[in-house]
């Protein structure tokens, strides 16, 4: 009589290819805001918006570097350090950089977003909240930052209603969400492609 093996096949998971996104909550920021947020609605008021990914809402020109006074640049030195720590080169080492930078200013009120966009020809991407509109309080507000899953295929698979039994499967050719609240920066890769869901509150949201 033979006895039939048990199993003793260990299971490790790797997750390959992961998409980095970081989240920083910047201490003490309620006077950094109060600044920016009067900078911006005064540059509102006096410059038409762009059109690029806004769905509504006013969206700056990419030069607030230029006009935004010693807050914004004190924000993008942030900006810099933020990506410098989450730079390294092939080997694993640090590799700061001496980066170039373009930024602008999102208002957005009751109704307004953003579509689905990237930003070619950048290495890094980051988000400010200067304002949440309230969403910190109420996510149902909507406003959330929304990131696709850059795998992509996965929705068009002979069976998309199944998802591996791993730590963030589920998202596997759908998105992710975030609600960020004021004082937060969102850094992640430029190439993924990334949207802001339409705003529904009453008081004003402001990022740059």
């Amino acid at each position: 009589m033979t006895e039939t093996p048990k199993s003793t096949t260990q299971v490790e998971v790797q997750a390959l290819f992961a998409t980095p996104v970081a989240v920083a909550v910047l201490s003490g920021s309620e006077a950094l805001n109060a600044a920016l947020r009067a900078t911006i609605l005064k540059r509102e008021e006096s410059h038409p918006s762009t059109d690029h990914s806004n769905l509504g809402g006013w969206q700056s020109t990419w030069d607030i570097a230029e006009w935004g006074g010693e807050e914004v640049h004190a924000l993008l030195s942030l900006a810099r350090q933020f990506a410098d720590r989450l730079t390294a080169d092939r080997r694993g080492q640090p590799a700061p950089q001496n980066w170039r930078m373009n930024a602008w200013a999102n208002v957005n009120r009751s109704g307004h977003g953003n579509e689905f966009h990237y930003h070619p020809g950048a290495m890094w991407s980051a988000v400010y909240y200067v304002d949440d509109g309230g969403i910190g309080g109420d996510p149902s507000l909507g406003g959330q930052l929304e990131f696709q899953d850059p795998r992509g295929v996965a929705p068009a698979m002979y069976r998309p209603d199944l998802v591996p039994n791993v730590p963030g499967g589920t998202a596997i050719g759908a998105s992710e969400v975030l609600s960020p609240t004021a004082g937060t920066m969102v850094l992640f890769p430029s190439w993924v492609s990334h949207a802001v869901r339409p705003y529904t509150g009453n008081a004003v949201r402001i990022s740059i």
